[in-house]
């Protein structure tokens, strides 16, 4: 897929992630495109956040994004914060939705917000800025708590490719307290906690493996 259609793919994503500096907003950015800056080469069209807006933070959003362009209805921000719902933002000249998931939506989100960490993130035709980025603890817990959901594939290689990205210290800089995630496995039951030990055990083979081969 060209790089044309991921930009416009991420444009409004993108938008929304600068506004959200501008209007000083708590946000951080979750999923696959945080997991991202930790080593996952899996493509994503779209930008996971979590938000904590007060008041200030809703009129400044739908201020900036107005109809008829743009969906950014204050009263659904504010209904969904309070009943911890998913909210939206539409671009419709382009034809694009990106969806805010508000902290109230799940007990962890606050502590993921608290957690957040400032990385340089590189999205397709964009130079690299910096962001807030949930930490690759709280990255890896989340697709833990989707693979015990829906045993998707994908989070499973997305996992192994951040303790591969982990195992071989590419990035010294960033740091890794894999206890954290062992607890959290373990909380989300005996599959879950043999599935992580799994995916462990499968990424230490793989940086050994690439590890001894560039020895070679």
């Amino acid at each position: 897929m060209s790089d044309q259609r991921q930009t416009s793919d991420l444009s409004l994503f993108i938008d929304i992630l600068r506004t959200l500096e501008a209007i000083d907003a708590p946000y951080v950015i979750i999923g696959a495109f945080a997991a991202a800056v930790y080593g996952i080469t899996r493509a994503t069209f779209d930008i996971d956040f979590i938000v904590n807006l007060s008041e200030r933070h809703i009129q400044a959003l739908a201020a900036h994004y107005p109809p008829p362009r743009y969906y950014a209805d204050p009263d659904q921000m504010r209904g969904s914060i309070r009943l911890g719902m998913m909210f939206n933002i539409i671009d419709s000249s382009r034809g694009e939705k990106a969806d805010l998931v508000p902290a109230t939506m799940h007990p962890r989100y606050p502590q993921v917000l608290a957690n957040r960490v400032r990385q340089q993130v590189k999205a397709p035709g964009e130079e690299p800025f910096e962001a807030w980025c949930a930490c690759p603890e709280d990255v890896i817990i989340g697709k833990l708590m989707a693979w015990t959901e829906g045993r998707s594939r994908k989070h499973e290689t997305d996992i192994y490719e951040m303790l591969v990205f982990h195992y071989l210290g590419l990035d010294p800089t960033i740091s890794f307290n894999e206890h954290i995630v062992n607890m959290e496995a373990e909380a989300l039951g005996q599959i879950t906690a043999d599935f992580w030990e799994a995916v462990k055990k499968a990424a230490r083979q793989e940086a050994d493996r690439l590890t001894s081969t560039s020895g070679e």
